[in-house]
């Protein structure tokens, strides 16, 4: 990246503080949601609207293994720019950093032109540092690249993802859910159309949380979802009363250095990224057993989990799979491997892993010469 790029007009220095004094700057829309609450899946629908066809994404995966981003479709008019890593420590660097590469990418002529961005978050991250960064008076400007991004970007509003299966469990145990959806200025209800549905008690709770949210089923005929882009300025007014707590607290946490050094496979002291990779194709059969173990036996210890197979079958076309919780959804083979890495590759994110019971039984997926080989190495 850059530095000496200095955007279409000359910027003020009034202190540390980010100035957004540009009316045309970019609206910038926050998608955020749970582990496996659906982002991916309505990112893909928000980029398929010809209407948000000149939309730039920025994707952040936590942990050092990215899939993600490899299950986005976009078309021809879109860039998108991708990070790891624990968005809720790294979020003003990264998030300015990434904001900064699009217009650095688009200068230089390696981007086409775009209108608005969109920003995929991790399912662990806390929306608050993030909202931070890219409102005024948020997080200390600490580079001319800061500057350039406020100048440049706006946040226009903030969209939650709420998995009607499991979000209400995920609200009793993780505080991120409950931040998420109370900084939402859209709450979209995902997955209606799987058993069980929603309960009757998840509107009122919702509601609740945030009365000032709109609500949608993204499975009803009406919803439209280019109605959750606006062109407008993000406001925590009428938001829930802990919203512009969080906000101070972390603008507190942010002067005291919070971030520091940060291992990008860990959130906290308890949650951890599990990263696994295998150099030959497996046998299709030996992986089923493998997810159905992972989803079976760890009594809601497994948040997530995804990762890109290849199988002995067909090798050229690798086995998406993912999995929330004990739920694992129906694996789809894609056409061809997205990037030139062609390793069987899995994040597996969770809460105390039994991370060696894990690793063995990975590793058992090999044939046995192989196993042997890998052990002779070690």
């Amino acid at each position: 990246m850059l530095s000496h790029f200095f955007g279409p007009k000359p910027l003020a220095f009034d202190g540390p503080t980010l100035q957004q004094t540009n009316p045309d700057a970019k609206p910038v829309t926050l998608l955020t949601g749970f582990l496996g609450s659906g982002k991916t899946t309505l990112l893909n629908d928000l980029l398929a609207d010809p209407r948000l066809a000149d939309t730039a994404v920025v994707v952040n995966e936590f942990g050092s293994v990215s899939v993600d981003h490899h299950l986005v479709r976009r078309g021809r008019e879109q860039y998108m720019v991708t990070s790891t890593g624990c968005i809720c420590c790294l979020a003003t660097s990264d998030i300015r950093a990434s904001l900064f590469e699009l217009l650095e990418a688009h200068r230089q002529g390696l981007a086409p032109a775009f209108s608005r961005v969109i920003i995929e978050t991790t399912g662990l991250a806390d929306p608050a540092p993030i909202v931070n960064s890219l409102i005024p008076g948020g997080t200390p400007a600490s580079a001319l690249r800061d500057h350039t991004v406020a100048r440049s970007f706006r946040l226009a509003g903030v969209v939650t993802a709420f998995d009607s299966v499991c979000g209400r469990e995920t609200l009793d145990t993780h505080l991120e859910s409950w931040k998420q959806l109370a900084f939402a200025d859209h709450i979209v209800l995902t997955k209606t159309d799987l058993p069980p549905l929603a309960s009757q008690e998840t509107l009122p709770l919702l509601n609740d949380l945030n009365p000032a949210a709109q609500i949608h089923d993204r499975h009803q005929p009406a919803f439209d979802v280019a109605s959750l882009i606006g062109n407008g300025s993000y406001h925590v007014s009428g938001k829930p009363e802990d919203v512009s707590g969080w906000l101070a607290v972390e603008r507190l946490a942010s002067a005291d250095g919070h971030a520091g050094d940060h291992d990008i496979n860990r959130h906290g002291d308890r949650i951890l990224a599990l990263p696994l990779f295998h150099d030959e194709p497996l046998d299709p059969r030996a992986v089923e057993g493998f997810l159905n173990i992972m989803t079976s036996q760890h009594h809601g210890r497994i948040l997530r989990l995804k990762g890109l197979f290849a199988l002995t079958d067909d090798p050229g076309r690798p086995l998406v799979v993912h999995a929330v919780q004990n739920r694992l959804y129906s694996p789809i083979r894609l056409d061809y491997w997205p990037d030139i890495d062609v390793r069987s590759r899995v994040i597996i994110i969770g809460t105390d892993l039994p991370t060696e019971p894990i690793r063995d039984l990975f590793n058992a997926l090999l044939p046995r010469a192989s196993r042997k080989n890998r052990k002779g190495e070690q």
